[in-house]
């Protein structure tokens, strides 16, 4: 009796720790619910290269002009914008279905250790629309946001690294087919935030 009290109370203590140095209340649902509007986006974008008669799928005029880029660049944005409004309000249900608090130091820690590698991605992508080398602009986000995934793993869910790992990969091998970052987009941030939202929302349901 007093051994099975003992591995309780370890097993508690454990929790613990982890609740105080992990923030555990991602919810897969936001994954979801962001790879949903990034395909949604992607359809958006598909219908804007045929209106400017582009047949993208055909890779004849995959190297688009400035005027163009900018649309793309503020759907990109208000897909953005969505996905992390959509990830706060369904991880702050959860957070306070489980009574735990959302903002703390583990949270500032997170979202700093997160920020780094994606602002430092953004100035670059900056860096490269500004220089109108508008092709190396998907390698780039899929890579930096990778590496941001996999940098904050130390606060949050060992799992969301796998996420970074498979972004990573994508970026680096979209690096050989320049002209097709709306297919790489696609799979990266639609395709797979889909299939990890589902597996971390059945995982940690």
């Amino acid at each position: 009796m007093d051994s099975k009290n003992y591995h309780e109370d370890l097993s508690h203590i454990r929790s613990m720790m982890e609740r105080s140095s992990r923030f555990i209340s991602l919810s897969g649902l936001s994954g979801v619910f962001a790879g949903l509007a990034a395909l949604i986006g992607a359809g958006y974008v598909y219908y804007v290269f045929q209106r400017e008669g582009i047949s993208y799928l055909d890779g004849d005029r995959n190297f688009f002009g400035p005027a163009l880029v900018r649309e793309l660049v503020l759907v990109g944005t208000v897909i953005l914008l969505t996905a992390v409004l959509s990830g706060y309000i369904f991880t702050a249900n959860k957070s306070k279905k489980k009574g735990q608090k959302i903002w703390d130091s583990t949270t500032k820690r997170l979202l700093f250790t997160f920020a780094v590698p994606l602002v430092t991605g953004g100035v670059f992508c900056l860096a490269l629309l500004f220089h109108h080398l508008f092709v190396w602009v998907a390698p780039a986000t899929l890579i930096f946001y990778g590496i941001a995934l996999v940098s904050a793993e130390r606060y949050t869910l060992t799992d969301i690294k796998y996420l970074g790992y498979c972004q990573i990969t994508l970026g680096l091998i979209s690096l050989f087919f320049l002209g097709w970052g709306l297919v790489f987009w696609t799979i990266g941030f639609g395709i797979l935030h889909i299939v990890y939202g589902l597996i971390m929302h059945k995982k940690y349901k």
